[in-house]
């Protein structure tokens, strides 16, 4: 079978947007350098799979993620194709927002803690310190009229702390929101949530005034959860989807971070369920072959591997 039998599911939304972070949240933990030709070129073969947003690359000194040194020159490759609304790009500062500014980009995304110890090691910050770091970016961003982002890391469980509160990942959020961001990102960054667990984080969230209409799903698949959790949030109400072609990802500041959701695995659930994406399955397979074979090892996504040797 190349595609699932089509039998509608209750309690879900007819359209996900699916928020593709391969070219970044994918790559950025790599062992070897991915040439930026190579991913322009998987930009490009994304876009034609039918993937509307995706995430393209992260304004990050080269000396914390040597993977990311590139994205002038990624983003000079792709041209006006890789600055709009609906390719965003991470921003950790002002030094990466000016970069930023400078090529002309329209959407960004900012990066936060819902703990300390990771703060500490992926910020350089505490929590409470990072929103002043992020105030004015999230406000020189809204005078230039671009669209922001927010992701919210450990969300469901932290390496170093062990379980994390729900109500600390909702003040966080709420603090992260109150800036002025568009949507918020709700990061399982090391793959330990539960289906419960997501609910009652939204839950909590929705009682704090932070909606599922300006809330998407983060989902590493670590315990092989992100596929579960995922419905859980869609079931929620939440119409927006973290995932990277091909099960690409981890985190380079926690190392018990394996793959995102495969992109693949997402899309053959949600279409066998009759909720559209807008992707073309077999091209979308076809693009993470192709990448696997640039990284020289194969695709942890379960559909590509049946979809690639069927």
């Amino acid at each position: 079978m190349r595609s699932p039998q089509v039998e509608a599911a209750a309690g879900l939304p007819a359209e996900v947007t699916i928020y593709e972070v391969g070219p970044r949240d994918g790559l950025q933990n790599e062992k070897t350098i991915v040439p930026a030709a190579t991913k322009v070129e998987f930009v490009r073969r994304l876009e034609a799979a039918g993937l509307g947003t995706i995430e393209t690359t992260s304004f990050v000194p080269a000396k914390w993620v040597p993977q990311m040194g590139d994205a002038e020159e990624v983003l000079a490759g792709l041209g006006a194709d890789g600055v709009g609304r609906r390719r965003p790009a991470l921003v950790p500062n002002e030094r990466g927002l000016d970069r930023a500014e400078e090529l002309g980009l329209q959407a960004i995304a900012v990066f936060g803690s819902a703990t300390e110890t990771f703060a500490r090691k992926n910020l350089n910050r505490s929590v409470a310190e990072q929103y002043a770091m992020f105030e004015p970016v999230v406000r020189r961003a809204q005078a230039d009229s671009m669209w922001v982002r927010a992701y919210v890391s450990m969300c469901f469980g932290d390496p170093w702390e062990g379980p994390v509160p729900v109500e600390q990942v909702v003040d966080v959020a709420v603090r992260l929101m109150d800036l002025g961001c568009d949507q918020l990102s709700l990061g399982d960054t090391i793959g330990v949530g539960t289906t419960g667990h997501v609910h009652r984080l939204l839950e909590a969230l929705e009682a704090r005034g932070i909606g599922t209409d300006r809330v998407a799903v983060h989902f590493h698949d670590t315990y092989g959860q992100a596929l579960a959790n995922t419905m859980a949030a869609l079931r929620d109400g939440v119409t927006v989807v973290d995932a990277a072609a091909g099960g690409l990802g981890g985190c380079p500041y926690a190392k018990s971070a394996t793959g995102n959701l495969a992109t693949e695995d997402l899309v053959w659930a949600l279409h066998g369920a009759g909720v559209r994406t807008g992707v073309d399955l077999d091209a979308l397979v076809e693009t993470s072959v192709w990448m696997a074979e640039q990284l020289g090892r194969p695709s942890p996504s379960r559909v590509v591997k049946a979809l690639a040797g069927s």
